[in-house]
Protein backbone atom coordinates (compact mmCIF):
# COMPACT_ATOMS: atom_id res chain seq x y z
CA UNK A 1 0.00 0.00 0.00
CA UNK A 2 0.95 3.48 -0.44
CA UNK A 3 -0.15 6.86 0.49
CA UNK A 4 -0.23 9.71 -2.20
CA UNK A 5 0.02 13.10 -0.82
CA UNK A 6 0.17 16.27 -2.63
CA UNK A 7 2.40 19.55 -1.95
CA UNK A 8 1.74 22.66 -3.23
CA UNK A 9 4.66 24.06 -5.76
CA UNK A 10 6.37 24.14 -8.72
CA UNK A 11 7.59 20.55 -8.91
CA UNK A 12 6.90 18.17 -11.23
CA UNK A 13 4.44 15.49 -10.75
CA UNK A 14 0.74 16.98 -11.79
CA UNK A 15 -0.65 19.40 -14.43
CA UNK A 16 -1.20 22.62 -11.71
CA UNK A 17 2.36 22.47 -11.01
CA UNK A 18 2.38 20.40 -7.30
CA UNK A 19 4.57 17.69 -6.25
CA UNK A 20 3.24 14.31 -6.00
CA UNK A 21 4.89 12.03 -3.37
CA UNK A 22 4.25 8.52 -1.88
CA UNK A 23 4.80 7.10 1.39
CA UNK A 24 4.94 3.15 1.69
CA UNK A 25 2.94 1.18 4.02
CA UNK A 26 5.87 1.16 6.76
CA UNK A 27 6.45 5.40 6.47
CA UNK A 28 2.52 5.68 6.99
CA UNK A 29 2.75 3.31 9.93
CA UNK A 30 5.87 4.97 11.03
CA UNK A 31 4.51 8.42 10.87
CA UNK A 32 1.47 7.42 12.66
CA UNK A 33 3.47 5.45 15.61
CA UNK A 34 5.66 8.73 16.04
CA UNK A 35 2.36 10.95 16.09
CA UNK A 36 0.99 8.50 18.93
CA UNK A 37 4.04 8.79 21.12
CA UNK A 38 4.42 12.67 20.59
CA UNK A 39 0.90 13.05 21.13
CA UNK A 40 1.27 11.16 24.40
CA UNK A 41 4.34 13.36 25.89
CA UNK A 42 2.23 16.20 25.14
CA UNK A 43 -1.14 14.84 26.81
CA UNK A 44 0.38 12.69 29.97
CA UNK A 45 2.56 13.19 32.97
CA UNK A 46 4.10 10.11 33.67
CA UNK A 47 4.20 7.76 30.72
CA UNK A 48 6.00 4.50 30.47
CA UNK A 49 6.99 1.78 27.87
CA UNK A 50 6.73 -1.71 28.26
CA UNK A 51 9.58 -3.62 27.54
CA UNK A 52 10.25 -7.54 27.42
CA UNK A 53 13.15 -7.34 24.92
CA UNK A 54 10.52 -8.75 22.33
CA UNK A 55 10.40 -7.89 18.93
CA UNK A 56 7.09 -5.39 19.44
CA UNK A 57 9.02 -4.16 22.24
CA UNK A 58 12.21 -3.28 20.53
CA UNK A 59 10.41 -1.81 17.75
CA UNK A 60 8.22 0.67 19.74
CA UNK A 61 11.52 2.37 21.59
CA UNK A 62 13.33 2.73 17.97
CA UNK A 63 10.07 4.20 17.09
CA UNK A 64 10.25 6.34 20.45
CA UNK A 65 13.96 7.20 19.86
CA UNK A 66 12.71 8.63 16.52
CA UNK A 67 10.00 10.81 17.50
CA UNK A 68 12.26 12.88 20.20
CA UNK A 69 15.45 12.48 18.57
CA UNK A 70 18.10 14.26 19.12
CA UNK A 71 16.05 14.40 22.62
CA UNK A 72 16.47 11.45 24.77
CA UNK A 73 13.20 9.48 25.35
CA UNK A 74 11.00 11.04 28.00
CA UNK A 75 9.80 7.85 29.20
CA UNK A 76 11.08 5.05 31.49
CA UNK A 77 10.69 1.41 30.65
CA UNK A 78 9.19 -0.95 32.64
CA UNK A 79 9.56 -4.84 32.45
CA UNK A 80 7.34 -7.53 34.29
CA UNK A 81 9.83 -9.99 34.81
CA UNK A 82 8.45 -13.57 35.47
CA UNK A 83 11.27 -15.86 36.55
CA UNK A 84 10.66 -17.75 33.41
CA UNK A 85 12.20 -15.90 30.74
CA UNK A 86 14.88 -16.03 28.17
CA UNK A 87 18.25 -15.52 29.06
CA UNK A 88 18.81 -14.43 25.69
CA UNK A 89 15.81 -11.81 25.90
CA UNK A 90 16.96 -10.35 29.35
CA UNK A 91 20.52 -9.81 28.08
CA UNK A 92 19.41 -8.05 25.10
CA UNK A 93 17.28 -5.63 27.84
CA UNK A 94 20.04 -4.79 29.98
CA UNK A 95 22.29 -3.92 26.83
CA UNK A 96 19.51 -1.68 25.04
CA UNK A 97 18.97 -0.21 28.77
CA UNK A 98 22.37 0.75 29.02
CA UNK A 99 22.91 1.91 25.32
CA UNK A 100 20.39 4.56 25.70
CA UNK A 101 20.23 5.15 28.89
CA UNK A 102 17.42 4.54 30.17
CA UNK A 103 15.42 3.81 33.35
CA UNK A 104 14.29 0.72 33.77
CA UNK A 105 11.46 -0.58 36.31
CA UNK A 106 10.91 -4.34 37.10
CA UNK A 107 7.90 -5.88 38.34
CA UNK A 108 8.97 -9.73 39.69
CA UNK A 109 6.47 -12.03 39.64
CA UNK A 110 8.93 -14.46 42.09
CA UNK A 111 9.05 -11.52 44.77
CA UNK A 112 4.92 -11.77 44.80
CA UNK A 113 5.82 -15.91 45.27
CA UNK A 114 7.82 -15.63 47.66
CA UNK A 115 5.90 -13.11 49.70
CA UNK A 116 2.84 -15.52 49.24
CA UNK A 117 0.98 -13.23 47.86
CA UNK A 118 0.90 -15.38 44.51
CA UNK A 119 1.07 -19.14 43.62
CA UNK A 120 2.70 -21.29 41.58
CA UNK A 121 -0.02 -22.85 39.21
CA UNK A 122 -0.04 -26.70 38.63
CA UNK A 123 0.89 -25.80 34.73
CA UNK A 124 4.06 -24.05 36.16
CA UNK A 125 3.25 -21.32 33.61
CA UNK A 126 3.77 -17.61 35.38
CA UNK A 127 2.35 -15.46 32.58
CA UNK A 128 -1.32 -15.20 34.15
CA UNK A 129 0.53 -14.25 37.32
CA UNK A 130 1.78 -10.94 35.72
CA UNK A 131 -1.62 -9.19 36.27
CA UNK A 132 -0.95 -8.51 40.03
CA UNK A 133 2.59 -7.42 39.58
CA UNK A 134 1.97 -4.67 36.82
CA UNK A 135 -1.09 -3.53 38.25
CA UNK A 136 0.19 -2.86 41.14
CA UNK A 137 3.45 -1.25 39.58
CA UNK A 138 1.54 1.11 37.68
CA UNK A 139 -0.44 2.34 40.89
CA UNK A 140 3.11 2.63 42.59
CA UNK A 141 4.71 4.66 40.53
CA UNK A 142 1.38 6.69 39.38
CA UNK A 143 1.88 5.72 35.66
CA UNK A 144 -1.02 7.23 33.82
CA UNK A 145 0.05 6.15 30.33
CA UNK A 146 1.70 2.65 29.09
CA UNK A 147 2.67 1.60 25.76
CA UNK A 148 2.31 -1.55 25.16
CA UNK A 149 3.20 -3.59 22.00
CA UNK A 150 -0.11 -5.36 21.58
CA UNK A 151 -1.24 -5.49 17.44
CA UNK A 152 -4.83 -6.23 16.39
CA UNK A 153 -3.68 -9.07 13.98
CA UNK A 154 -2.17 -10.93 16.96
CA UNK A 155 -5.25 -12.24 18.33
CA UNK A 156 -9.09 -11.62 18.59
CA UNK A 157 -9.17 -10.02 22.01
CA UNK A 158 -6.71 -7.23 21.05
CA UNK A 159 -8.57 -6.51 17.99
CA UNK A 160 -11.17 -4.64 19.54
CA UNK A 161 -8.80 -2.34 21.54
CA UNK A 162 -8.33 1.37 20.56
CA UNK A 163 -5.38 2.73 19.87
CA UNK A 164 -5.98 4.66 23.71
CA UNK A 165 -7.75 2.03 25.56
CA UNK A 166 -8.92 3.44 29.12
CA UNK A 167 -8.45 1.01 32.64
CA UNK A 168 -10.13 1.40 35.78
CA UNK A 169 -8.37 2.41 38.72
CA UNK A 170 -8.21 -0.99 39.40
CA UNK A 171 -6.48 -1.25 35.77
CA UNK A 172 -9.55 -3.23 34.57
CA UNK A 173 -10.54 -2.92 30.57
CA UNK A 174 -14.02 -2.43 29.84
CA UNK A 175 -14.92 -3.02 25.97
CA UNK A 176 -18.38 -1.10 26.41
CA UNK A 177 -16.26 2.37 27.39
CA UNK A 178 -13.74 2.10 24.15
CA UNK A 179 -13.99 5.52 22.93
CA UNK A 180 -14.38 6.41 18.98
CA UNK A 181 -11.02 7.32 17.55
CA UNK A 182 -12.25 9.44 14.01
CA UNK A 183 -9.64 10.95 12.21
CA UNK A 184 -6.25 9.72 14.05
CA UNK A 185 -7.64 12.20 17.14
CA UNK A 186 -7.41 10.21 20.88
CA UNK A 187 -8.91 11.15 24.15
CA UNK A 188 -6.50 10.91 26.56
CA UNK A 189 -8.73 12.12 29.53
CA UNK A 190 -9.29 10.13 32.46
CA UNK A 191 -10.08 10.55 36.33
CA UNK A 192 -7.49 10.46 39.01
CA UNK A 193 -6.51 6.81 40.12
CA UNK A 194 -7.40 5.63 35.81
CA UNK A 195 -5.22 5.28 33.20
CA UNK A 196 -4.37 4.82 29.61
CA UNK A 197 -2.98 2.00 27.81
CA UNK A 198 -1.52 3.21 25.04
CA UNK A 199 -0.51 0.28 21.45
CA UNK A 200 1.22 2.79 18.95
CA UNK A 201 1.24 -0.67 16.85
CA UNK A 202 -2.21 -1.72 17.05
CA UNK A 203 -2.43 -1.35 12.99
CA UNK A 204 0.97 -3.37 12.18
CA UNK A 205 0.92 -6.57 11.17
CA UNK A 206 3.92 -9.28 12.41
CA UNK A 207 4.98 -9.37 8.78
CA UNK A 208 4.72 -5.00 8.98
CA UNK A 209 7.19 -5.32 11.80
CA UNK A 210 9.69 -7.99 10.42
CA UNK A 211 9.83 -5.93 7.33
CA UNK A 212 10.18 -2.36 9.30
CA UNK A 213 13.17 -4.59 11.39
CA UNK A 214 14.55 -5.43 8.33
CA UNK A 215 14.41 -1.53 6.87
CA UNK A 216 16.18 -0.29 9.99
CA UNK A 217 18.20 -2.66 10.10
CA UNK A 218 16.92 -3.18 13.83
CA UNK A 219 19.04 -5.81 16.08
CA UNK A 220 17.14 -8.55 18.08
CA UNK A 221 18.28 -11.17 20.44
CA UNK A 222 19.30 -14.05 18.21
CA UNK A 223 16.12 -16.60 19.78
CA UNK A 224 14.34 -15.25 16.53
CA UNK A 225 16.24 -16.26 14.71
CA UNK A 226 16.70 -20.90 13.53
CA UNK A 227 19.25 -22.03 15.83
CA UNK A 228 19.71 -25.95 17.40
CA UNK A 229 17.93 -25.76 20.80
CA UNK A 230 16.78 -28.38 23.19
CA UNK A 231 13.50 -28.67 22.92
CA UNK A 232 10.45 -31.42 24.00
CA UNK A 233 6.50 -31.84 22.31
CA UNK A 234 3.58 -30.54 24.50
CA UNK A 235 0.79 -29.43 23.33
CA UNK A 236 1.68 -29.35 19.91
CA UNK A 237 4.62 -27.36 20.29
CA UNK A 238 8.03 -27.16 21.07
CA UNK A 239 8.94 -26.01 24.46
CA UNK A 240 12.17 -25.27 26.33
CA UNK A 241 13.03 -27.44 29.30
CA UNK A 242 13.21 -25.82 32.21
CA UNK A 243 12.35 -25.58 36.55
CA UNK A 244 9.46 -24.45 35.77
CA UNK A 245 8.01 -27.93 35.04
CA UNK A 246 9.24 -29.58 31.99
CA UNK A 247 9.49 -31.81 30.54
CA UNK A 248 7.50 -34.37 32.76
CA UNK A 249 7.06 -38.41 32.34
CA UNK A 250 7.19 -39.30 28.65
CA UNK A 251 8.46 -35.95 27.35
CA UNK A 252 11.71 -36.34 25.88
CA UNK A 253 14.16 -33.73 25.07
CA UNK A 254 15.62 -33.52 21.77
CA UNK A 255 17.68 -30.99 19.58
CA UNK A 256 16.09 -29.12 16.87
CA UNK A 257 16.64 -26.59 14.12
CA UNK A 258 13.99 -24.10 15.93
CA UNK A 259 12.99 -20.29 16.35
CA UNK A 260 10.79 -18.01 17.92
CA UNK A 261 8.34 -15.89 16.32
CA UNK A 262 6.98 -14.48 19.71
CA UNK A 263 8.63 -14.45 22.92
CA UNK A 264 7.00 -14.47 26.43
CA UNK A 265 7.70 -17.21 29.60
CA UNK A 266 9.72 -20.09 28.35
CA UNK A 267 6.76 -22.18 30.06
CA UNK A 268 3.94 -21.19 27.65
CA UNK A 269 6.30 -20.00 24.30
CA UNK A 270 6.57 -23.01 21.89
CA UNK A 271 9.23 -22.48 18.94
CA UNK A 272 8.44 -23.14 15.22
CA UNK A 273 10.80 -25.54 13.10
CA UNK A 274 12.56 -22.91 10.85
CA UNK A 275 15.83 -22.62 8.97
CA UNK A 276 15.46 -19.25 8.68
CA UNK A 277 18.69 -17.77 10.17
CA UNK A 278 18.55 -14.02 7.87
CA UNK A 279 15.57 -11.70 8.02
CA UNK A 280 14.52 -12.37 4.65
CA UNK A 281 14.43 -15.75 5.29
CA UNK A 282 12.05 -14.92 8.24
CA UNK A 283 9.92 -12.57 6.31
CA UNK A 284 9.01 -15.03 3.38
CA UNK A 285 8.80 -17.34 6.45
CA UNK A 286 5.90 -15.25 8.09
CA UNK A 287 4.42 -14.17 4.75
CA UNK A 288 3.39 -17.72 4.02
CA UNK A 289 1.99 -18.98 7.72
CA UNK A 290 -1.74 -18.85 7.73
CA UNK A 291 -1.23 -19.04 11.38
CA UNK A 292 -1.10 -15.74 13.76
CA UNK A 293 2.19 -16.10 15.84
CA UNK A 294 0.63 -16.11 19.51
CA UNK A 295 -2.03 -18.93 17.59
CA UNK A 296 0.89 -20.88 16.79
CA UNK A 297 3.24 -20.51 19.69
CA UNK A 298 1.35 -19.49 23.15
CA UNK A 299 0.33 -22.06 25.15
CA UNK A 300 -1.88 -19.20 27.44
CA UNK A 301 -4.22 -18.53 24.44
CA UNK A 302 -5.53 -21.48 24.16
CA UNK A 303 -6.66 -22.26 28.05
CA UNK A 304 -9.70 -21.03 26.90
CA UNK A 305 -11.90 -19.33 24.08
CA UNK A 306 -11.74 -16.11 25.55
CA UNK A 307 -7.96 -16.38 27.97
CA UNK A 308 -6.83 -13.11 26.46
CA UNK A 309 -10.39 -11.08 26.74
CA UNK A 310 -10.59 -12.33 30.62
CA UNK A 311 -6.80 -11.39 31.73
CA UNK A 312 -7.46 -8.25 29.70
CA UNK A 313 -10.39 -7.11 31.68
CA UNK A 314 -8.54 -8.48 34.71
CA UNK A 315 -5.70 -5.95 34.23
CA UNK A 316 -3.60 -7.69 31.94
CA UNK A 317 -2.59 -6.29 28.59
Amino acid sequence: MTTVAQVNGTGPGSEDGGALYTLSHLDSLESEAVHIFREVAGEFERPVILFSGGKDSIVMLHLALKAFAPAPVPFSLLHVDTGHNFPEVLEYRDRAVAAHGLRLHVASVQDYIDRGVLKERPDGTRNPLQTLPLTEKIQAERFDAVFGGGRRDEEKARAKERVFSLRDEFSQWDPRRQRPELWNLYNGRHAPGEHVRVFPLSNWTELDVWQYIARENIELPEIYFAHEREVFARGGMWLTAGEWGGPKDGETVEKRQVRYRTVGDMSCTGAVDSDATTLDAVIAEIAASRLTERGATRADDKLSEAAMEDRKREGYF
